[in-house]
């Protein structure tokens, strides 16, 4: 129940960091998009169709977190998680920029195919176990109990 209040709570904060379009983010859209394009060379087809009034936003959120060097977890580790998370939903965009990503930040294709394969095995057992309606909590005393 707290990791999914955790969850719930990080979606709000994403979707409120994004989606506070202050009239002085709308201001910097061309300033935003001169750091986008001195990041990536030049600006990505997607961003120039984003909202202008939520582009700062999004870029200071993509800049800040997913970007970031300074997160509790480093950004080969988050490209790594983004390949994974990709392959599942599946994305073939997202596929193809974070494991151009991971491999930027030091991945190696062992370790891009790991992360997918522990996704791909997380996918298969939550399948199974909601599928076949195993009881919870049965399930968390057979692994020692606990929260």
């Amino acid at each position: 129940m707290k990791l999914s209040r955790t969850l719930a709570a990080a979606a709000m904060l994403g979707t409120a960091l994004i989606s506070q379009a202050s009239a002085e983010d709308i201001l910097s859209v061309e300033k935003t998009y001169k750091e986008i394009e001195t990041t990536f060379g030049g600006i990505p087809g997607f961003m120039k169709v984003y909202p202008k009034g939520a582009i700062a936003g999004m870029w200071q959120v993509t800049k800040n977190f997913e970007m970031s060097d300074k997160t509790a977890l480093d950004p080969k580790t988050k490209a790594l998680i983004g390949v994974a998370v990709a392959a599942q939903i599946p994305c073939r965009y997202c596929i193809w920029l974070d494991t151009k990503t991971a491999k930027q930040q030091g991945a190696s294709d062992a370790e891009i195919a790991e992360a997918v394969t522990v996704a791909a095995m997380t996918r298969h057992w939550s399948t199974v176990l909601n599928g076949m309606q195993i009881d919870f909590e049965t399930f968390k005393s057979e692994f020692g109990g606990g929260s």
